[in-house]
């Protein structure tokens, strides 16, 4: 299996790369590369995991993590989950304003 590389530590900021576990942090992985990746991590997300597996990880363990456009992208377009009803409150970053 593939390993890991250092230049994807600013996508997965919250721990060491050189401790993640393919298998054991697929979660983490795949919710952290679908949110915040570029073109070139996600593809490499996608030479990593199955389309199959990416999928149901992000049906399955949804992750309070995305802002409604990359939301609303990576569901309908990188995963072409148009059809499928998902509950947006769990995926979708909540940001507190200061309106006077």
């Amino acid at each position: 299996m593939a390993k890991i590389s250092s230049k994807l530590q600013p996508i997965l900021w919250s721990k060491n790369v050189k401790k993640l576990d393919l298998e054991k942090d697929k979660i983490y992985i795949i919710h952290q590369i679908l949110s915040y990746g570029n073109l070139n991590q996600i593809k490499w997300l996608f030479r990593v995991y199955s389309k199959k597996e990416i999928r149901k990880i992000f049906v399955t363990f949804p992750k309070k993590i995305y802002h409604p456009a990359i939301f609303y992208f990576v569901k309908n377009f990188v995963l072409n989950l148009k059809n499928e009803k998902l509950d947006e409150k769990k995926y979708l970053k909540t940001s507190l304003r200061n309106i006077k």
